[in-house]
């Protein structure tokens, strides 16, 4: 049955053109089941022009049809245009603008993820943008298929800022030598900056058992060492590694001397440990990681800046880091250190 179906649409006139396929396709509308059924009953088959008269009919009809078509197009799209650009906004990018990229999904080609951020690198048209491609140097991407980037260090960098970046430079290099690792240390100092970053590729949390809520006495701090936990405090505050909150949940909090002298401001999660549900996922062993690097040539290593605080809590895990100071109660917005649960 579905050829017959297929047919019969085929000679359905359609809105966008006004003319069935048949029409613009042949130049002839074709005689269909019923007319075939009465030309047999009937006895009167229709008469058959000669091969020149069917070509000039055809082309005399194809020529008329023809402007009647692009007429019905142009209003067609008018109308689709309408429709798909009412609630939209215009949106315009400059070079060196950070972007996210709308790509299909590596597993499934039918969903789409916003990727990126991506440096934009030219405008070329009215809504067409070259951006550095995946599996090519550059590509060009529609307006629809972007969005700004708005960073969480963005946000941290409005709220605190830093001295510039000093960095030793080995004094056995020659003047041209040092002019360029000082324009490379200039054109990255955020990688060299002394303020923790804050990344947004995963969140970590702390599962505890419902209904188990940790509430401990805050530790008697002696006068002398209060004013360090104020600057601790406001610090830690400017940085938005913490937060004000009222919560159930309190752990004290201690100072540990460190060997310069100074003190350390440090969380007791002695009971949250307890409490917390473990993930069991192996650590690598250093002599493994140390036998894959044996034949390596060049070996390098970063030291991140505060690294547990680059890390966000899950909205469920910040009360559970909650504790008390003289000026308040006080929850993390980052890992802090303490918490032997690291599930991601």
């Amino acid at each position: 049955m579905l050829p017959y179906v297929l047919f019969g649409i085929r000679e359905v006139p359609q809105a966008s053109t006004g003319f069935t396929p048949f029409k613009l396709l042949l130049g002839r509308q074709p005689r269909g089941l019923l007319n075939v059924a009465r030309e047999a009953w009937d006895q009167q088959p229709a008469a058959h022009p000669s091969v020149v008269e069917h070509v000039k009919q055809m082309r005399d009809k194809i020529d008329w049809v023809m402007p009647l078509v692009r007429e019905h197009l142009v209003k067609a799209q008018q109308s689709q245009q309408w429709h798909y650009n009412w609630a939209a906004q215009p949106r315009e990018f400059q070079p060196r603008d950070r972007v996210m990229v709308l790509v299909p999904n590596a597993a499934c080609k039918f969903l789409a993820t916003w990727q990126g951020p991506y440096t934009l690198l030219e405008k070329i048209g009215l809504v067409t943008y070259r951006l550095p491609g995946r599996r090519r140097a550059e590509q060009l991407y529609h307006v629809n298929l972007l969005k700004k980037w708005i960073g969480t260090r963005d946000q941290l960098a409005a709220l605190f800022t830093s001295d510039p970046v000093v960095v030793d430079i080995n004094p056995h290099l020659s003047a041209a030598q040092r002019g360029e690792l000082q324009h490379l240390i200039g054109q990255f100092s955020d990688v060299f900056s002394p303020l923790p970053g804050w990344t947004n590729v995963l969140q970590h949390d702390i599962r505890t058992p419902p209904g188990v809520v940790i509430r401990q006495r805050p530790c008697r701090v002696p006068e002398a060492r209060q004013q360090a936990i104020e600057n601790e405090v406001q610090q830690m505050l400017k940085l938005g590694v913490i937060e004000p909150l009222r919560s159930p949940w309190s752990s004290p909090i201690v100072m540990v001397p460190k060997p310069d002298g100074t003190l350390r401001f440090c969380n007791d999660f002695l009971r949250l440990n307890e409490v917390s549900q473990f993930d069991g996922y192996p650590m690598p062993r250093v002599d493994e990681l140390l036998d894959r690097l044996g034949r390596a040539r060049y070996i390098s290593t970063m030291d991140l800046t505060k690294g547990y605080w680059q890390v966000p809590l899950s909205e469920s895990a910040k009360p559970k880091t909650a504790f008390s100071t003289p000026s308040g109660h006080w929850q993390y917005r980052t890992l802090p250190f303490g918490p032997s649960i690291l599930r991601f």
